[in-house]
């Protein structure tokens, strides 16, 4: 359980008594080293400390009044306290040891010439910590104004060090954070324009044929008929943009529940070819199955699945010319079961194959012209989703006369 902030720890509390008791040990056995009594060493010592204390007590006034001044200020009178206790316990011990006035005076040029290189060292030292803790406001500022700091300079005392660390680390984290806030927004104005236009668009034939109907603009059989069909494509294309938006909202809410069994990927692959076939067929594109090695079977969830596979073969039927090919192979590699599509879609730019996987993502212009219109841009989004729910990726590379996609499945997935 963590301390409130400002409570000192007991082993820091410990340390003063700690010190004071070594020392007086260590006092007491350098005098019997040096032939000296007990007492008399105590003595010394008890003196020698007394002057010390002084010097310390009001070292540490001095401090407190400078608790609000900078950094440097506070280290330079932390050095120099230390250097008047030790002066002031020499001389004290001295004057106890009734040394002649020429001793002391001897003692005194000695620790005078001793305390003046301790106070520029304790000065130097100051200006280094205070360069330090320039450093580091600098530091987060850069991180305030959403910049990356760099962290640069003179070595810093090792605390300080860290924390310039962290800061710097701090700021790229927040800085990485922010471009993918960035990218998500982008890329829900995006899909938030494409559902409009897709929900727009049917919308206004719907509204346009029921017109007609109601006033009766069209009355024979086979335009009332047509009429109707028209409706039903519209109603269906409407009820499947919807159930992707709510597949990916779930998606993206981590609330898809995944029911895992045991499975054939061959089979929800034969069964996903035979349901496209009609759609290939009446577009004139040849759609072909393959199983490479032994049928792989793992823990899945069948019907997640299943759309997987029915989303990568929609997007590559749509894509794919007349008289073109998509080829789906299903078989194992290493660890993992592999589903690969290819199409003959004309190929993606390479600067667009990051993207092919963000909702809303389409990019017809960039494939062949006579690619079939359709789809709101959410098949592939959904399908990453789903893919990385298993714990398994996919992945697209342009290959022969289109892309290839390429599903990997764990065998063993992991936490599942």
């Amino acid at each position: 359980m963590r301390r409130p902030h400002g409570r000192p720890r007991p082993r820091r509390r410990a340390a003063v008594p700690a010190v004071v008791v070594v020392g007086a040990a260590a006092a007491v056995g350098l005098a019997l080293a040096l032939e000296m009594t007990v007492t008399e060493g105590l003595g010394l010592a008890v003196t020698a400390g007394a002057g010390a204390l002084g010097a310390g007590a009001a070292g540490s006034l001095v401090l407190r009044g400078l608790r609000r001044r900078a950094l440097g200020a506070q280290v330079v009178a932390v050095a120099l306290t230390a250097v008047g206790a030790v002066v002031a316990g020499s001389m004290a011990a001295a004057r106890a040891m009734f040394l002649s006035p020429h001793d002391l005076d001897a003692l005194a040029v000695v620790v005078v010439a001793a305390a003046t290189v301790a106070v520029a060292i304790a000065l130097g030292l100051g200006r280094r910590v205070a360069r330090a803790g320039r450093d580091l406001a600098a530091l987060t500022r850069d991180l305030a104004r959403g910049e990356v700091p760099a962290v640069t300079g003179e070595a810093r005392p090792g605390e300080l060090e860290a924390l310039a660390g962290e800061l710097a680390a701090t700021s790229r984290r927040l800085a990485e954070a922010r471009r993918h806030e960035q990218a998500l927004e982008s890329s829900r104005r995006e899909l938030v324009a494409w559902v409009s236009h897709d929900l727009r668009t049917p919308l206004a034939g719907i509204r346009a044929i029921v017109e007609a109907l109601e006033d009766r603009v069209v009355t024979d059989e086979a335009t009332v008929a047509r009429y109707h069909h028209t409706l039903r494509r519209e109603a269906d294309r409407l009820a499947q943009l919807v159930d992707d938006l709510f597949e990916l909202s779930r998606i993206e809410s981590g609330s898809l529940a995944l029911q895992f069994e045991r499975a054939s990927l061959a089979d929800l692959v034969s069964d996903a070819v035979a349901a496209s076939t009609p759609a290939a067929q009446a577009k004139g594109v040849h759609l072909e199955g393959r199983v490479r090695g032994p049928a792989p079977e793992l823990d899945l969830s069948s019907a997640e699945v299943a759309r997987v596979l029915r989303n990568l073969l929609e997007n590559a039927i749509r894509h794919t010319p007349s008289d073109a090919s998509v080829v789906v192979d299903v078989g194992v590699e290493g660890s993992s079961a592999v589903v690969s599509v290819a199409d003959g879609c004309g190929g993606i730019p390479p600067a667009d194959l990051e993207r092919v996987f963000d909702a809303a993502y389409r990019g017809e212009a960039s494939r062949t012209p006579t690619a079939s219109p359709g789809g709101a841009g959410l098949g592939l989004a959904i399908v990453r989703g789903i893919v990385e729910a298993h714990r398994g990726d996919v992945a697209v590379t342009n290959h022969g006369p289109g892309c290839r996609f390429v599903v990997r499945l764990p065998l063993a997935p992991a936490g599942l």
